[in-house]
């Protein structure tokens, strides 16, 4: 995946006035995400707070109080910027604090110093660089096998390094039965480092790299594959930092078998055996404590200060006050080299041990879903390693070897060495499919859009995010837990709700209102479904390696089951887009569990159902029982649109990256024809420079929302040209948006406006365009763009979509066909009835809401229990219920409500 490195504009803001009054008309309230302040002092926060247009212009201005009305201590800088210059996004980043305060407040303007506290500092070296974040020093490396070469605590005078050699391991297989001694072992090998953000509140060093063999890792021009991209962010005061990492599998599918892939650092042990101490967490908070050398529940006690001490990690007393009983004998009580924690389901994991590698290992414990936190060090320091999503994400695991000598190892594993090596093949043979017109006539049977050569996994990619904390000695278990729930579950700020829609971003919304009957029956409407999808994630069992994030497509009732096996009907990947369903809902509501889906979505649909390396770099894949199955290799799935808000509410980085990756992505247009099968001109028309079909709809939100996204977040001109081109373009079409499909000219970046035509789809809308239009037709109404006939263009086709032939005939010459889904396009009406003041417009919108036959029945707002022998476990069901109607039957009613809230009760039809 490729990336950008920013400018990042960033000041130190320490302070703000002392009574916490909002400065220069900026006041933002920030909230807590699961709305309970978390324990900070392991690790900070970071998160993006929205601004109006020309309200700030360097957002190093910008200053955040407590609830108290306290300075804090933040670094800011700009996400994005409004076409003007000024700050639209503005990422905030807190260090490690104790304790955090209760809520928090941007502000802006000049203001008193505060108390700055720890700092993060960075140091660039000629073959390193150096952060110190006041609680830990962490080392990296500019080059070779280890990401991070040094990791160390306690003051300058006296650090103590508690880790070393933190690399990416690796090993893959030639075939996918599992086969240990065929397996060849990597290593992740550095490229480059650049730091993105240097302090003082929060530093971000960026590392790439490529795995090579391990026989071949310091032979730069050896062949490697797995590029992937490391991120370290670190926050001052913080003994904790975050590794997220990114790889992209670009193997070929039927030889290449991923059979492990981990990171693993080098734990010096420096105290006796019986201060040696292995913590690996169990479910639910609870923490194995473990010695290398136990000297609990022996036949002899050797005191009950050194069992309590042991028990604790504290440092036992000296060998000579103990019991002699004991001390005398502690060399036949066996020292334990090993550990093994394994979670191969989202339900089970195991434990075991041994006390060396030609030993057997020994059964320790069993349990259910593992946080994913795992330990190892002694009484003078030691580290530990979490994994977010541990459970979610298997086959997982966790080693600890060598803890009986002098250094050990604490691998953490993306990808379980135990489990069956990855196969990532095609899941048939084709069947026969050789011709188009035989893959058109395989689709009206089973929904897959088959093609040979193209359900191939080449080019996707997959994220994980860590936490690795260095420790002065071995924490307490209730240290540990709190640890590794923060590891499980990241503390996240969020603009209120009400802060969001304050400042009108990211499309038509509004705040939940039950201030009427009518209101209050769609607003169940709305929390049953999202409700239904939250609960559907644990009771399906969406989990797993590439699955976790993604949602199921349709439903089959007679066998009480999402559609998994089924061609287009299994995993959704973003099809009539349930990542903008979320991120709205949780705009609107705040809800922690939404976000956390959402979330989740963003990182898979963003990763793996994009492609981002090989033939189809930039191009997303259609729904399919795997995730990369469809031949549909098209922009409507990895549009920005589904990322945005994440990047906005968040400042991740790596969603960043993704953006960007694709600002070139209209190319892709030269090389695959979207529409290629179906095509009525498909005997005439060939792909050229200077004349490629891009529909208006799909391909062109996808488009616009790349463009708008590379220009807000870098100010690139040439993606500036592009969106404000086409959208005047579109706008001198004699049909405008109507006309479905322009010709695009690749090196000008225009569309040919001579074409004078009528096609409409059903698709075009309801991949991002509608929430596209909104912001762009906003830009152009506040005078920040100018995109002549743009607006006009947009509200004649949300006028006539759903009009009445004769009015679609007197304005355009000619009916349109096509225009099902409805309630999904009411939207559209409901948009133009705002615009134009149109209450006749609005009432039409409802109606078309109520009566839009497309999407789901009452039935889906009731689901019922369905109980064993039916199925396996108990789930619950909605017979008559899509992810497409899910979507867009809520975008409808938000939008709506939003738009013509106040038509609603003139509509009868609410049941």
């Amino acid at each position: 995946m490729t990336t950008t490195t920013l400018p990042t504009g960033t000041r130190t803001d320490e302070d703000s006035p002392a009574d916490g009054r909002p400065r220069d008309g900026v006041d933002v309230p920030l909230r807590w995400l699961d709305d309970v302040a978390p324990d900070l002092t392991l690790g900070g926060v970071t998160c993006g707070v929205p601004l109006r247009p020309g309200a700030v212009r360097d957002a190093g201005t910008l200053a955040v109080v407590d609830a108290d009305g306290a300075p804090a201590a933040a670094q800011t800088w700009p996400l994005a910027t409004w076409p003007d210059g000024s700050v639209k996004w503005a990422g905030v980043a807190l260090g490690a604090t104790a304790p955090a305060s209760a809520s928090y407040r941007v502000t802006g303007g000049a203001t008193e110093d505060a108390d700055a506290g720890p700092r993060a500092t960075v140091a660039e070296r000629a073959d390193e660089v150096v952060v110190d974040t006041g609680a830990c020093v962490v080392v990296v490396g500019r080059s070779g096998p280890d990401v991070v070469r040094s990791v160390q605590v306690g003051a300058a005078h006296e650090r103590v390094e508690v880790a070393r050699a933190g690399r990416f391991v690796s090993s893959r297989q030639d075939h996918p039965e599992p086969d240990h001694r065929a397996r060849r072992d990597a290593v992740g090998v550095v490229d480059d480092v650049v730091v993105e953000q240097a302090g003082p509140v929060r530093a971000v060093v960026r590392i790439t790299g490529l795995h090579r063999d391990v026989a071949s890792s310091h032979d730069d021009g050896a062949p490697g594959w797995l590029p992937f991209t490391v991120r370290l962010v670190l926050a001052a005061g913080a003994p904790t930092f975050r590794v997220v990492h990114s790889f992209v599998w670009d193997g070929d599918p039927e030889r290449d078998f991923l059979s492990s892939l981990g990171l693993r650092f080098d734990v010096p042990l420096r105290a006796a055996p019986y201060d040696r101490h292995v913590r690996l967490a169990g479910a639910d908070g609870g923490v194995l404590s473990e010695a290398v050398q136990g000297v609990t529940g022996l036949r002899r006690d050797p005191g009950a200060d050194v069992r309590a001490a042991q028990v604790a990690g504290r440092p036992a007393p000296p060998l000579d006050t103990w019991d002699t009983r004991v001390s005398d004998r502690l060399r036949w009580v066996p020292t334990w080299s090993d550990w093994s924690l394994r979670q191969p389901t989202a339900h089970g994991f195991t434990v075991h041990k041994r006390t060396a590698p030609d030993r057997p290992w020994i059964d320790v414990a069993q349990g259910t879903r593992s946080e994913g936190l795992g330990y190892l060090g002694d009484t003078g320091g030691g580290l530990a390693v979490g994994l977010t999503g541990f459970w979610q994400s298997h086959p997982t695991g966790i080693d600890v070897e060598g803890a009986s000598s002098d250094v050990g190892t604490l691998t953490t594993w993306l990808w379980s060495p135990d489990a069956a090596p990855m196969d990532l093949r095609f899941y048939h043979d084709g069947l026969g499919q050789d011709t188009y017109d035989d893959q058109l006539d395989a689709l009206e049977i089973t929904y897959e859009d088959y093609e040979p050569g193209f359900g191939s996994a080449h080019g996707i990619g997959r994220t994980h995010e860590l936490t690795v904390t260095a420790c002065p000695g071995t924490p307490d278990a209730g240290t540990l837990a709190r640890l590794a729930a923060g590891t499980a579950v990241r503390p996240q700020l969020v603009p209120t709700p009400e802060a969001l829609h304050g400042t009108g971003v990211l499309g038509d919304w509004d705040l939940v209102d039950r201030g009427t009957p009518e209101r209050a029956g769609l607003e169940d409407r709305l929390e049953t479904l999202l409700d239904f999808y939250v609960g559907q994630v644990d009771q399906r069992s969406w989990y797993g390696f590439w699955n976790h994030g993604d949602v199921m497509h349709a439903y089959d009732p007679d066998r009480h089951t999402w559609r998994y096996d089924v061609g287009g009907y299994a995993w959704d990947n973003s099809e009539l887009s349930p990542d903008l369903w979320l991120w709205t809902s949780f705009l609107r509501t705040g809800r922690a569990d939404v976000f956390r889906l959402a979330e989740r979505m963003t990182r898979h649909t963003g990763d793996v159902d994009v492609y981002h390396a090989g033939p189809w770099q930039g191009l997303g894949s259609r729904h399919n029982v795997q995730h990369w199955g469809c031949s549909a290799k098209q922009v409507r799935i990895s549009t920005p649109a589904y990322r945005r808000p994440h990047y906005f509410l968040t400042g991740d980085e790596h969603t960043r990256d993704l953006m960007l990756e694709l600002r070139d992505s209209d190319r892709n247009f030269l090389g695959l024809d979207p529409t290629r099968k179906v095509r009525p001109d498909a005997a005439t028309y060939r792909p050229r420079r200077d004349a490629l079909a891009v529909g208006l709809g799909t391909d062109w939100s996808a488009l616009a929302a790349t463009w708008l996204a590379d220009w807000e977040i870098t100010g690139n001109e040439h993606s500036r040209d592009r969106l404000v081109g086409t959208m005047t373009d579109i706008g001198a079409l004699p049909r405008g948006f109507l006309t479905g499909e322009a010709l695009y000219d690749l090196d000008t970046g225009r569309f040919d406006t001579t074409r004078d035509r009528v096609v409409v789809s059903h698709l075009s809308a309801v991949f991002g365009l509608v929430e596209i239009c909104s912001e762009l037709v906003s830009l152009v109404d506040a005078g920040l763009v100018e995109a002549p006939g743009f607006r006009e263009a947009w509200l004649q086709y949300c006028r006539l979509y759903l009009a009445t032939p004769a009015e679609q005939e007197a304005e355009v010459g000619t009916a349109l066909t096509g225009t099902n889904l409805e309630q999904a396009h009411s939207r559209l009406a409901a948009y133009a009835a705002h615009r134009l003041g149109d209450d006749g417009l609005a009432d039409r919108a409802w109606r078309a809401y109520y009566d839009g036959g497309e999407f789901m029945g009452e039935e889906a707002f009731h689901p019922v229990r369905i109980d064993p022998p039916a199925v396996l476990a108990p789930v619950d069901e909605a017979r008559t219920l899509s992810t497409n109607d899910a979507a867009q039957c809520s975008l409808a009613t938000i939008q709506n409500l939003a738009l013509i809230g106040h038509r609603l009760q003139v509509v009868d039809r609410l049941t």
